[in-house]
């Protein structure tokens, strides 16, 4: 005859092996989606973060997870390699990596889907008093930063150093920095001026143009849209960084823009692509939190014109449902 503790024994040995078991099949249907964001000075990172936080909050047994990365190539890259599952990135470098063109020549094509059109990115054209650097033209002779080598900041630099009519090899010195190691350099005048794509506003630039001794200035800029447009297609409209966007900068300063999409390679189903982008539109606001940019995830933005990347099936018919978008 059994005891009481041995049966007692042997019914605890059968919880916890139960137990086991069901984590297994808990552990087994978790999904890590890594989110490929940017560098720590700029946007995409607060806000990779923030989504990063939201789809693991909403979705069942998703764990998602913001990495530090170069930024837009860098994000691209990863999905092509399958080491991440969604990136941010700039429309223009997103074209380039599902084309094999530029900086994806050697590595080839990414077969890409876009998620979402997410928000607009300003290009800044950025220096100090002091400098002599008052417009586009007086670049020439100068050292100027047109962006980590991992990011889209120096795609769009270079096209906008084009359509000045510069040579982005002869006519300065060029270093490669991100937008926090910019702001550095400016502020020990290792560089004049430096070029940064983000949105508004950028904690960098913010840091900057709220320097003690130093008057950040932005350089105009927007007039050479129909140019790099002509070239490489409709990816960029003139805008404004309204004055009063960064500390000290008053005037209305005329730019180009691109719009900024989250995509994801060509292994996602449906069904997921479905539930991260219902999350991120109607969730929005825990993102808002985080950055104003966020307000852009809406709805409406939701048009294929703002991404040259076919939209996932899954995310179109999240927009069918809601009568938008595709």
């Amino acid at each position: 005859m059994m005891t009481r503790a041995r049966k007692t024994a042997g019914l605890l040995a059968i919880t916890l092996t139960a137990g086991v078991a069901l984590a297994g099949i808990v552990h087994a249907q978790q999904k890590t989606m890594s989110i490929g964001t940017g560098g720590t000075g700029g946007v995409y990172y607060p806000l990779g973060g923030a989504v990063a936080n939201l789809l693991s909050k909403t979705l069942p047994n998703v764990q998602a997870t913001a990495e530090v990365t170069g930024g837009s190539i860098d994000n691209l890259k990863l999905i092509g390699t399958g080491q991440s599952e969604l990136g941010f990135t700039m429309a223009d470098a997103a074209l380039d990596a599902m084309q094999g063109q530029d900086k994806f020549k050697g590595s080839g094509k990414v077969p890409l889907q876009a998620l979402l059109v997410v928000y607009p990115n300003r290009m800044h054209v950025v220096t100090v008093e002091g400098t002599g650097i008052e417009s586009m033209a007086d670049l020439k002779g100068k050292r100027v930063s047109t962006g980590s080598p991992g990011g889209a900041t120096e795609v769009m630099a270079f096209r906008v150093i084009e359509a000045a009519g510069l040579d982005k090899d002869k006519d300065m010195k060029r270093e490669r920095l991100g937008a926090a190691e910019s702001v550095n350099a400016i502020k020990d005048r290792k560089i004049d001026a430096f070029f940064w794509v983000g949105g508004i506003p950028t904690a960098a630039v913010t840091d900057l143009a709220a320097t003690p001794g130093m008057k950040m200035k932005l350089i105009d800029h927007g007039d050479l849209v129909e140019k790099m447009n002509a070239k490489y297609g409709k990816l960029y409209t003139s805008s404004k960084i309204k004055g009063g966007s960064y500390p000290g900068a008053d005037k209305d300063n005329s730019i180009a823009e691109v719009w900024n999409l989250i995509v994801t390679g060509d292994k996602m189903s449906n069904d997921d692509a479905y539930a991260i982008v219902k999350t991120l539109v109607e969730k929005k606001a825990d993102i808002v939190a985080v950055h104003k940019e966020a307000e852009s995830f809406s709805l409406d933005n939701q048009v294929q014109e703002r991404s040259p990347i076919p939209f996932h099936p899954g995310a179109l018919k999240y927009f069918k449902e809601k009568g938008v978008g595709g």
